[in-house]
C-alpha cells in the first residue's frame, strides 16, 4: 500500500507556470530559504516569547530573488541530469517577484542565513532525498 502511495507522488515532468513575466528570464522571482535557516530563526525567537507585548513579526529569507529557471538549473546540477520541464500558463494572482527583507530578524535575533544560494539549498535537499527515497516513510529504518 505504501509503495502505491509513493509512486503516485513521483511526476514525469515539472510544470513551469509562467514564462512571460517582466523578469530577466521571464519566470517568477522568489526568495528560497533553507529549512535549517528557518528552524534556527524559530529557535532564536523562543527566548522572546515570554515578553508581554512583544512584537514578534519577522520576515525570513535570503533577500535575494531566484528565478524559477535558476531553481531548475540548480536541481539539474545537483542531480546530474536534465529535468523535463513543461512550460504552462501563469497561475492566476502570481506576482512577478516576492522576496524578504530580514533586517529585523538579523538585528533583533542575530539571525542570518547559513545557506545563501539556491545551489546550496537544492544540494542539501537532494542529499536528503537520496538517503530517504520514500520521504518520511523511510524514518526509523
Amino acid at each position: 500500500m505504501a509503495e502505491e502511495h509513493i509512486s503516485e507522488r513521483k511526476r514525469s515532468h515539472l510544470d513551469l507556470f509562467g514564462t512571460d513575466y517582466p523578469t530577466p528570464d521571464g519566470t517568477c522571482l522568489r526568495d528560497y530559504v533553507h529549512v535549517d535557516d528557518l528552524s534556527r530563526a524559530h529557535i532564536a525567537v523562543f527566548d522572546r516569547l515570554g515578553t508581554p507585548g512583544a512584537q514578534l513579526f519577522y520576515n525570513l529569507g535570503t533577500g535575494k530573488p531566484t528565478s524559477n529557471r535558476e531553481v531548475i538549473r540548480a536541481v539539474e546540477k545537483a542531480v546530474g541530469r536534465p529535468v523535463k520541464v513543461v512550460e504552462s500558463p501563469r497561475r492566476p494572482g502570481d506576482p512577478p517577484a516576492l522576496f524578504a527583507d530580514s533586517t529585523k530578524a538579523q538585528s533583533e535575533l542575530g539571525w542570518k542565513v547559513k545557506f545563501s544560494t539556491i545551489d546550496a539549498i537544492v544540494a542539501t535537499a537532494w542529499k536528503w532525498h537520496q538517503s530517504h527515497p520514500n520521504g518520511y516513510a523511510d524514518r526509523g529504518r
